[in-house]
């Protein structure tokens, strides 16, 4: 009964003068050390004197969908918020024949954070420097070559197979990963020629030290972090870019004066230099500062882009 009385209160009424006035829960839908982790726990030390505390948790699972899906069923207080991104919203939306939550019903997009953006890469004993020359080794070479990601239905694995379409191969199959790790371990050893991972500073001091060669990143400019390291845009893909938008979202209700002040603070700390210097020393691009409205339509945009692309894949994870 008092669920059901809580639930019949108006919006308004979970809105405090004082908010917060106790630790605000966020959600990291992923393990530690990943670049959800990565850029979460910053992000909850940097934003404090603008939001008071925030602890993490991290509940990974289903490519984010089970902290996603958690984060959406929470009560609408603004207490509990979620670090989502493309990952927990394209595929919940595109790829689950029965989701488990709604990413666009659900869930209120408040502010984004960063983009990080995925690389092409291959072991260094593949003669290739670029794209169109992975390309012509894959054709020159049928049956030899895979590739590996994150996992079945992952963004990672959306923009392989993305880049298979755009370059009319078919005979370079995918690997899933439980996880980005694993499979950069096995490109490393050599167990596989090619990877999808997200950019990290991790690929990038493997790229340097020579141990793999990241040929393309998939966004749409080169990386402020890595200017070396050129796009597939650049190669002759103009839309193969794939980027993983990363923002803070809370469950549907939260009122609007709650939502409001978690994206000023959010777009305050986004004004920090320091702050911007540590997003991009990790590989991470910067979002431009949006409103609420704005950044819901980004992220609805965002799905219906990939919607088609999707559905000419044929990719589906239940």
């Amino acid at each position: 009964m008092a669920a059901l009385a809580a639930q019949a209160l108006p919006r308004e009424a979970f809105a405090q003068a004082g908010y917060p006035d106790r630790p605000i829960r966020l959600i990291v839908p992923f393990p530690p050390g990943g670049a959800f982790d990565t850029i979460g726990r910053p992000w909850a030390e940097r934003i404090k004197p603008y939001l008071g505390t925030v602890v993490i948790e991290n509940i990974g699972g289903a490519g984010g969908g089970v902290g996603a899906a958690q984060a959406s069923r929470a009560r609408p207080d603004g207490y509990t918020l979620l670090l989502g991104g493309a990952t927990t919203h394209v595929t919940e939306a595109l790829l689950k024949t029965k989701p488990t939550y709604d990413p666009l019903k659900d869930l209120e997009s408040i502010s984004p954070v960063a983009v990080t953006a995925f690389a092409i890469a291959v072991h260094p004993s593949v003669p290739a420097k670029g794209l169109k020359e992975l390309v012509a080794h894959i054709k020159a070479n049928p049956g030899k070559l895979s590739y590996g990601s994150a996992g079945h239905g992952s963004l990672n694995h959306l923009a392989g197979e993305l880049f298979k379409i755009r370059a009319g191969i078919t005979d370079f199959p995918h690997v899933p990963y439980r996880g980005a790790g694993p499979g950069l371990t096995d490109l490393l050893a050599g167990q596989i020629p090619a990877l999808v991972p997200a950019m990290t500073n991790i690929v990038l001091e493997h790229h340097k030290a020579g141990k793999l060669k990241v040929l393309a990143v998939t966004h749409g400019k080169r990386l402020a972090a890595a200017p070396e390291l050129p796009t597939a845009v650049e190669q002759g893909y103009p839309d193969l870019v794939a980027p993983n938008f990363i923002g803070v979202y809370a469950p549907t209700g939260v009122p609007k004066e709650i939502v409001d002040r978690i994206s000023a603070a959010n777009l305050k700390l986004l004004a920090e230099k320091s702050y911007q210097e540590l997003l991009i020393s990790g590989t991470f691009e910067l979002e431009p500062p949006l409103s609420p409205a704005q950044y819901k339509r980004f992220v609805e945009d965002d799905i219906t882009r990939w919607r088609p692309i999707v559905s000419a894949m044929g990719i589906k994870i239940d």
